[in-house]
């Protein structure tokens, strides 16, 4: 993790780049708005470069005052993830958010088979977004058709997988390393990937771990820069004239 280093509180106003690790359970929007009140009174743009699910972790790139310009530019970058996928069940939202619904025996995949199965899932694929996301149809977000029970037309997207390599197979856990375009749903590649399979899989643990040349390594808990931004409102940080070390 690289040290936080900052002089000033304008030069978040200048403009800075930040790499967040996403606490379980947070909204990309949480993360935003955590930082941005810590700059109150100062009004400043903070926004976020790549949204993540609620129960992803990792690496968020949050953007602050003229540095807001360039988020199209990291959100385009490629990505990686870390995850865990359940076979033998699949779930409404392809995650835990909802719980199981259909079952599946898997006594009887082997380990070749699941490899096997990750060669028709690399390269330019095309997948649906799920339906509890947060694509926007008419103005108003998937999820929230989804949860009043409407059913919405969904369109196929273009993405591509560089990298998909199996990690760990202690069935009915499956543990993988994705390396992917932007866009890319990796709920939908799991709830593909068990379909593939003639079975069933959701997404159990999902974390971001790069953006571009960007790392998990590197990034920093929320609270610690909100503890920075408030001791440098405050005149408690002397430094150099350094921005985050990145």
């Amino acid at each position: 993790m690289s040290k936080l280093s900052f002089n000033n509180i304008q030069q978040f106003a200048e403009g800075q780049l930040l790499l967040v690790n996403k606490p379980y359970k947070w909204t990309s929007f949480d993360v935003v708005g955590k930082l941005r009140n810590a700059f109150k009174p100062l009004k400043l743009k903070v926004g976020h470069a790549g949204t993540l699910d609620p129960l992803a972790t990792g690496l968020l790139i949050i953007c602050t005052g003229k540095m807001t310009k360039q988020i199209d530019t990291f959100q385009a970058e490629e990505k990686e993830y870390t995850g865990t996928m359940v076979l033998g069940a699949t779930t409404p939202t392809y995650d835990l958010e909802s719980e199981p619904e259909a079952k599946f025996e898997t006594s009887h995949l082997t380990e070749e088979q699941i490899k096997a199965a990750c060669a028709q899932f690399t390269g330019d694929i095309q997948q649906y977004p799920p339906a509890h996301s947060a694509i926007k149809i008419d103005g108003e977000r998937l999820y929230e058709k989804a949860r009043r029970g409407e059913e919405v037309e969904l369109r196929l997207r273009n993405v591509t997988i560089t990298e998909f390599e199996i990690t760990r197979i202690e069935l009915p856990e499956v543990d993988f390393r994705v390396v992917c375009s932007k866009g890319t749903y990796i709920r939908s590649l799991v709830n593909d990937f068990g379909a593939a399979l003639n079975n069933g899989a959701y997404l159990s643990r999902l974390r971001r771990t790069r953006s571009g040349n960007y790392r998990i390594e590197d990034a920093h808990e929320v609270l610690e820069l909100v503890n920075t931004i408030r001791d440098l409102k405050n005149g408690d940080v002397a430094g150099d004239s350094s921005t985050t070390g990145h």
